[in-house]
């Protein structure tokens, strides 16, 4: 099977080649890394043992910050490389972890040539996958050139695994490639073996997302107050919005700024070409605003938009209240921990399903809290803002579930040790 994929994804290439052309032409984004992506990578010149950790995106890389970090400091005299797919990820990739890794590349087209040029070229020791990047060629080349590959904090959610599950005929081979397999919960460890993870390669090993840190220290997060002249504003932060979902938010908004006038707004669309169409929603509002990009501040403005990359974490930081997006959009919504780890209360739409377990958790404590729709949403953030007592309850929190649910970082560091 892994010949026909080699075999049929190249005539797909070809045969999608105008769409794929039109597709470079109009979007930058889908040309970044482009060379390398097809096999022409600098040559690994380092005589160390050397650790390719891959991170397909920005959640990924969030992911895998703390391990990348881990271990810089537990094996100090090794060259440690990240990858990423995309171009946003290669950009938060340099600006949290330029210093930390040894090299950042793109990862290669799944074409055999490509794989193999990439492989050859920086001749890693050890491959660690983050989450669920299961490329068969990749995956195959690697176990040709013998170098163990392992999947870390994986995770399969019930959609994914339905259409993995049909095709498990296939997976069931590139599965057995890899060294082993540590996924998040139970029920990832259950689904991906039911695909044809090998059992005595499978383990759970818990979120290593649990195991992010604070970016910003006391004294950072003062500054950042004073940079943005928070005061004592109670900040609404809206984070990774999709399409459509901006509009909710600026609705929810408007009726909680009527109440209470020290509420004040931050809002982060997920991609950056979406900058201009949420500026033209602002433009319309009644309320004074400004863009991060510009300088804004609070005490000039009700809101500010995020339109910088890599800095939505630390205003968790100045948060009295979150929003989650890509909630409302059936994306199957973001991240909520950046915004617990500040011990601040997260709100999300319906649709969670990337992290469906993780919710599971943090709404059956209290910390986070799923909404069906916009006058749920809009009741429950009117709730946060009357009753403070509500408030402090599940910030308070926060604290002891992130305490409650480390470890998985140590889990993967001992791993590599043995």
């Amino acid at each position: 099977m892994i010949f026909v994929y080699g075999a049929v994804l190249p005539i797909l290439a070809v045969i999608l080649l105008p769409v794929i052309l039109l597709a470079f032409l109009i979007q930058p984004k889908f040309r970044a890394g482009f060379w390398q992506k097809i096999g022409f990578y600098s040559p690994n010149k380092s005589s160390k043992r050397t650790f390719l950790v891959h991170a397909v995106s920005v959640g990924e890389v969030n992911a895998v910050e703390n391990l990348v970090k881990k271990m810089r400091v537990e094996f100090p005299d090794d060259y440690i490389i990240l990858s990423t797919v995309t171009k946003t990820g290669q950009e938060v990739a340099k600006s949290k972890l330029a210093s930390v890794a040894d090299e950042i590349i793109y990862f290669p087209y799944d074409f055999f040539f490509s794989v193999f040029a990439c492989l050859k070229s920086i001749r890693p020791d050890k491959i660690i996958i983050a989450e669920t990047e299961i490329w068969p060629m990749f995956s195959f080349v690697a176990h040709l050139m013998n170098i163990p590959l392992i999947l870390v904090n994986g995770r399969i959610s019930p959609t994914s695994y339905n259409g993995y599950k049909k095709l498990s005929f296939f997976f069931r081979e590139v599965l057995s490639w890899f060294k082993s397999i540590y996924m998040q919960t139970q029920g990832d460890m259950d689904r991906i073996i039911n695909i044809g993870a090998p059992v005595d390669k499978t383990e759970v090993m818990g979120n290593l997302k649990f195991d992010i840190q604070k970016n910003l220290n006391s004294e950072q997060v003062e500054e950042l107050k004073n940079e943005v002249k928070i005061l004592n504003y109670r900040l609404f932060v809206v984070a990774s919005t999709h399409k459509g979902e901006d509009e909710i938010a600026l609705e929810v908004f408007k009726g909680v700024k009527e109440k209470y006038p020290d509420a004040k707004l931050l809002i982060a669309p997920r991609h950056p070409q979406r900058y201009e169409q949420v500026e033209d929603l602002l433009r319309a509002q009644k309320y004074s605003y400004s863009k991060r990009s510009l300088g804004g501040n609070f005490a000039d403005n009700d809101i500010i938009m995020l339109d910088t990359m890599g800095e939505l974490a630390k205003f968790f930081s100045l948060a009295y209240l979150a929003f989650i997006g890509g909630s409302f959009s059936n994306t199957g919504g973001h991240n909520p921990l950046e915004a617990n780890i500040w011990d601040v209360p997260v709100i999300s739409g319906p649709t969670v399903f990337n992290f469906k377990d993780m919710y599971k958790l943090l709404t059956k404590e209290q910390v986070a809290f799923i909404v069906s729709n916009q006058a749920e949403f809009s009741s429950l953030v009117q709730k946060f803002y009357e009753d403070t007592v509500f408030h402090d309850k599940v910030a308070s929190d926060c604290k002891r579930i992130f305490d409650n649910s480390r470890g998985a970082l140590d889990f993967v560091v001992e791993k590599l040790k043995q």
